[in-house]
């Protein structure tokens, strides 16, 4: 079973490199049917005709523009509506970075397992740097306990609270998984159709996490496709690294994913779990003499824009406005 495959890449000023992945995803499309269409999400630097120009004249690939940069989720959403070039609905709708190149058979396997398990809603990919290096990409979805875990970084928090640690490790069969990182992921268009496309409330960070959390209170599941291979450079147009200073829209996004979960009295209790959790790794710290591992003015961040989204009339969606006018 079969099913044509709607390829969506979106570039923000990193044309040179959307280039390659779209020459990787082409290579990996040779058997499947189905398009490439690379939305310029309203880069401003010259990259949507650098695109049309590197890619005239290759089959099945055109591009498209944005028009605004509502970041990651609406660019994708773009693409997702325009389908197919003659108007055909595609199967499936697979989300490839600009920065993620997919080794030949990468897609014909996201595909395949999509069609062959009418239950599964979406399937992601194992992901390695281009040293080699795996990426953990498969996860379960945040709560208050996780937060507590992922902050305190001790052994005994972390073993009692292990159904709550959001990482799973790198599995090395086809394993089930609450969300998997958007660099290299294949849904099944029936089940976006049934919960939608990415909320576009946020701009940057969550919103996959948020997308798959629908997809399973809406009865599907997710499963990561360890033959699936892609590379991934990571950080390539966002420029924010796992030890950087948070910029504005990781915290409204933060904020956005949990009161969708739970209200505002919920979001407030994932940050209480985590400064608790920062409690005990600090004691920790100073006992044993160890390096901080908790980013560069995070606490103070987080709880001051935690303030901030609980002041009367303050809403998420007006922080990530803030934070998108920021971001241009």
């Amino acid at each position: 079973m079969s099913g044509g495959v709607l390829t969506v890449i979106l570039n923000y000023r990193t044309a040179e490199m959307t280039l390659r992945a779209a020459q990787a995803a082409l290579a990996a499309m040779e058997e499947v049917t189905g398009e490439i269409v690379i939305v310029d999400n309203d880069s401003g630097d010259g990259s949507e005709d650098i695109l049309r120009d590197g890619t005239r004249g290759w089959p099945r690939t055109r591009v498209i523009q944005s028009g605004h940069n509502g970041g990651f989720g609406a660019g994708n959403n773009v693409g997702i509506r325009a389908g197919l070039s003659d108007g055909a609905r595609p199967d499936f709708i697979y989300l490839l970075n600009s920065d993620a190149f997919p080794e030949r058979d990468a897609i014909t396997k996201l595909r395949d397992y999509l069609g062959a398990h009418p239950d599964c809603g979406f399937v992601g990919s194992h992901i390695q740097g281009e040293d080699g290096e795996d990426h953990i990409t498969a996860f379960q979805f945040h709560s208050a306990w996780s937060e507590l875990e992922t902050a305190a970084q001790t052994g005994l928090v972390s073993r009692l609270l292990r159904k709550h640690i959001v990482p799973i490790g790198m599995p090395r069969s086809p394993t089930r998984v609450d969300w998997c990182a958007g660099a290299s992921v294949m849904f099944r268009h029936a089940t976006l159709d049934q919960v939608g496309l990415f909320d576009e409330r946020f701009f940057l960070y969550f919103e996959e996490t948020d997308l798959c959390h629908r997809i399973s209170d809406a009865g599907w599941h997710g499963m990561f496709l360890p033959t699936s291979r892609v590379v991934h450079v990571g950080g390539a147009s966002t420029g924010v690294t796992e030890h950087a200073r948070k910029p504005a829209y990781w915290f409204d996004s933060r904020w956005l994913y949990f009161t969708n979960r739970g209200g505002r009295g919920y979001a407030l209790l994932t940050t209480l779990a985590y400064l608790a959790g920062a409690i005990i790794w600090n004691t920790r710290r100073v006992i044993e003499r160890k390096e901080d591992r908790i980013p560069p003015y995070f606490l103070r961040d987080l709880l001051s824009h935690t303030m901030r989204s609980l002041m009367p009339g303050a809403t998420a969606s007006q922080d990530t406005k803030r934070a998108r006018e920021a971001a241009r």
